[in-house]
């Protein structure tokens, strides 16, 4: 397993040891859940974007989806 250093300011540090507190987590599964929730977000943000763009703006009805699916 990795070993990483975040450098941050004093007080930026005790938010963080007090979220992670008041989370019951370690301040290293608090770190290594939020930077890979920023990652996840940035995958969706761009799958969203690529499908946007490819986005026809046809649409369908409730009553027209149900219809196919019998």
């Amino acid at each position: 397993m990795s070993t990483m250093t975040i450098r941050m300011n004093e007080q930026d540090a005790e938010l963080v040891r007090k979220f992670a507190h008041f989370e019951g987590v370690t301040i290293s599964d608090f770190a290594r859940a939020a930077i890979l929730e920023k990652i996840e977000d940035s995958y969706d943000l761009q799958e969203l974007r690529e499908a946007v763009a490819q986005d026809s703006g046809e649409r369908f009805s409730i009553d027209e989806i149900l219809d196919e699916l019998d």
